[in-house]
């Protein structure tokens, strides 16, 4: 296998550049976000670099289920992979993906701090929210335990794919730690009793929302900016005690069978243009220090500095311990 390595890397060293695959396959959700790679990153940036982008679809889970079950393969079918913090942790702990080299992604040096991993670039991120009509919720809400009030009964509503979410939400509501789900369980079966409804995507708990359906849920702020923006009547209250951030980020599965172009994809999604044209669309905050949002954009989606202060991180490893038990929770007992 080593000699085998050996041959390999003196061809590389002789063969013209284009030997390495000039195309890549980028494993990414679809709709707005799908879109706007294409728009902002896809074909200004990486076109002119000669590489061609296509995309693999899917939600969360089925790309996560596609990488665990291809990590053994010698070919994997996606060179990019975008996905959330939880999955991200995951996958970097089963071994799937490659350690991000700064010397081929270079834009690494512009990430904040508090969002650098080893095996992912972190490409935009948000705060866990509650979401109100305030034509029908006139008090705005303060905390997460809000969505357990009796006097929404039949109003609130969640979207079902994101259960890790909606259970860290309420367990801080409850009065929990974002990952300890005893307290959590408990407020929600007793909320199970007042009628609240479970839609199985954004897109369905936005068309609730926007028909009066549902008043309330726990949702993304940048969400909650864009459903705005289209004319969903919805404002976006910042949990006081503290919200859940999530981190949408981007890995280069071990076997991508086109690192190269893989690493010079995660450093374009790094660019500060593209992160501000996500930011101006979906509602994402940048996660680099040069990217610079206009201030009115930056009012509406960015958190203030008490806010961000008070940001309850997920514990990674005790939410990948749990992931199965709550799973099975959420689609047997509260979904039931």
């Amino acid at each position: 296998r080593s000699l085998a390595g050996g041959a390999a890397l003196g061809l590389a060293g002789t063969l013209p550049a284009r030997a390495q695959s000039s195309s890549i396959v980028v494993g990414t959700w679809g709709g707005d976000y799908g879109a706007l790679l294409q728009q902002n990153i896809d074909v200004p940036l990486l076109k002119p670099q000669g590489i061609e982008v296509s995309q693999d679809i899917a939600n969360n889970d089925p790309r996560r289920t596609k990488l665990i079950s291809e990590k053994t393969s010698r070919r994997g079918s996606m060179d990019v992979a975008c996905i959330n913090d939880i999955d991200s942790y995951m996958l970097s702990q089963l071994g799937v993906l490659e350690t991000v080299p700064s010397a081929e992604v270079p834009r690494l040096a512009e990430v904040l701090d508090v969002f650098a991993k080893p095996h992912s670039i972190p490409h935009i991120y948000s705060a866990l929210v509650v979401l109100y009509n305030p034509g029908k919720v006139t008090t705005p809400p303060k905390s997460y335990a809000d969505i357990f009030d009796p006097k929404y009964k039949g109003r609130v509503g969640f979207s079902d794919i994101l259960t890790s979410y909606n259970m860290a939400g309420a367990n801080i509501g409850a009065g929990g730690t974002p990952s300890d789900f005893t307290k959590g369980k408990a407020a929600l079966m007793d909320l199970k009793k007042l009628g609240p409804k479970v839609y199985p995507s954004n897109e369905a708990l936005a068309a609730a929302l926007k028909s009066e359906e549902v008043w309330l849920s726990i949702m993304w702020l940048a969400r909650g900016f864009m459903w705005k923006q289209a004319g969903i009547p919805v404002e976006m209250a910042v949990p006081e005690e503290g919200a859940v951030p999530i981190l949408f980020e981007a890995g280069v599965p071990k076997n991508s069978r086109a690192k190269d172009g893989a690493f010079k994809y995660l450093n374009a999604m790094l660019d500060p243009k593209a992160q501000v044209a996500f930011a101006q669309k979906m509602g994402y905050v940048p996660t680099v220090k040069d990217a610079k949002l206009p201030e009115d954009l930056a009012r509406q989606i960015s958190l203030t500095e008490a806010q961000q202060a008070k940001l309850r991180p997920l514990d990674y490893a005790t939410m990948q311990q749990q992931q199965a038990a709550f799973t099975d929770f959420w689609n047997k007992e509260f979904k039931a």
